[in-house]
């Protein structure tokens, strides 16, 4: 399997035609473990023409919305966060009246309280609404659930939310980016074993080494993920895997169990520093945590 340098590299001039590499700024939902900043260096390196694009990890959808493909199947196991990007799709004036609605309870004494009281709400009857304004507000993106019962434990950010009129901007945005994106609640193998030759899949699981605190880590396989990719990769689609690489300024590289022969190529991706590990050191400045992505690809 060839190494490629991904530091610095920009989008190779066979991108996918009409499809722009450009880096996309603004996020709508704050997620740990999004690729907003490099969004547009993986879809860089996808394949110069494919049919249907999938994303079975969607998460934050920062790759599928700087892609902005023409036809796609987004998909996530976390029902709530299904709700948000549905919703988007075909209601966006929804989305925005639910931020809007959360964020004029906050008072200058009480941005706090007033997270906190959306978080029991959330942990009461998980729902979309109140999961779009966490994201948002809690600490780093970082949306952690408690092993024992799922509920949401993050504490409230020191930064203060986006006023409405800038999100309302943002859910503009990103409606028109995923206007050609199905949504599915779904595990990703079905939606995986859906795609055909010619099309393209970008997976982006929990990984390994670092995200065992969050949502659908603790069940996770990557073995089974691996399976799929196989199959896909014997029909003829297009596979691209982001998987943990290297942490604490690349003097660790993380094992992780690839069956030799399934991958043709491997990235680099320089992440900075990991909001994860700060999360988890309370903040401190954490110049020894610098971390890479290793993007592995099927073609």
């Amino acid at each position: 399997m060839s190494q490629l340098s991904f530091e610095g590299v920009q989008p190779h001039a066979d991108a996918h035609p009409g499809r722009s590499a450009a880096p996309l700024k603004t996020q709508l939902l704050k997620w740990i473990g999004n690729k907003q900043r490099f969004a547009h260096e993986i879809c860089g390196l996808f394949p110069s023409d494919f049919g249907t694009y999938y994303e079975p990890f969607l998460g934050s959808a920062a790759v599928l919305a700087t892609l902005a493909p023409k036809s796609a199947v987004a998909s996530d196991a976390l029902g709530p966060l299904v709700e948000i990007w549905q919703a988007l799709r075909s209601q966006p004036s929804t989305i925005k009246s639910w931020y809007r609605e959360r964020w004029l309870r906050i008072t200058p004494e009480g941005k706090i309280a007033c997270y906190e009281a959306v978080k029991a709400s959330y942990n009461r009857t998980p729902n979309a609404a109140d999961l779009l304004f966490i994201s948002r507000a809690c600490y780093g993106g970082v949306v952690r659930f408690r092993r024992r019962d799922g509920a949401i434990s993050t504490p409230c950010g020191a930064h203060n939310p986006v006023r409405p009129e800038a999100f309302d901007r943002r859910v503009d945005l990103w409606h028109g980016r995923t206007r050609g994106t199905v949504f599915l609640h779904s595990d990703f193998e079905p939606v995986m074993d859906q795609a055909r030759r010619g099309d393209l899949v970008y997976c982006d699981p929990p990984y390994t080494h670092t995200q065992a605190i969050l949502y659908g880590a603790q069940g996770f396989d990557l073995a089974r993920l691996l399976a799929t990719i196989e199959r896909c990769k014997s029909r003829g689609v297009y596979v691209a895997l982001s998987i943990d690489g290297t942490k604490k300024s690349g003097d660790l590289l993380c094992e992780v169990p690839i069956p030799g022969g399934l991958f043709e190529r491997e990235a680099f991706v320089n992440c900075g520093r990991s909001m994860l590990r700060r999360f988890q050191m309370r903040g401190e400045s954490l110049e020894s945590e610098e971390v890479r992505d290793r993007l592995l690809l099927t073609y």
